[in-house]
């Protein structure tokens, strides 16, 4: 599988835990950024729509809330896996950087 990009990664791992709504996504992709990552609407329906496609979230709920729908996602089994893969090669090229930036030039 290729690399999840950086909006993705934050998606699947605000599902990691529970179940959401869009907004909650949003809320909750910006908490584990630290702000870095700010979805907007059309950003965070577009990349739900490329994740469920890609079997890595699928639909869990709709629940009527002030008079509107709100749909609820959750990360599947195949999503977990991206998402440890994922992890792991970001780890492996925070790694690679850390040991470059201690290699002193001559």
């Amino acid at each position: 599988m290729a690399s999840l990009t950086e909006p993705a990664a934050f998606v699947l791992a605000a599902l990691a835990d529970a179940p959401r709504h869009g907004w909650g996504i949003a809320e909750e992709v910006q908490v584990l950024s630290a702000g870095r990552v700010a979805l907007r609407v059309g950003t965070l329906y577009g990349v739900l729509d490329r994740l469920t496609a890609e079997g890595l979230v699928e639909p869990d709920r709709e629940e009527l809330h002030a008079g509107r729908t709100r749909r609820y996602h959750r990360i599947t089994a195949a999503g977990r896996g991206a998402l440890t893969a994922e992890a792991a090669r970001q780890e492996a090229n925070a790694r690679a950087l850390r040991a470059r930036l201690a290699v002193r030039p001559a």
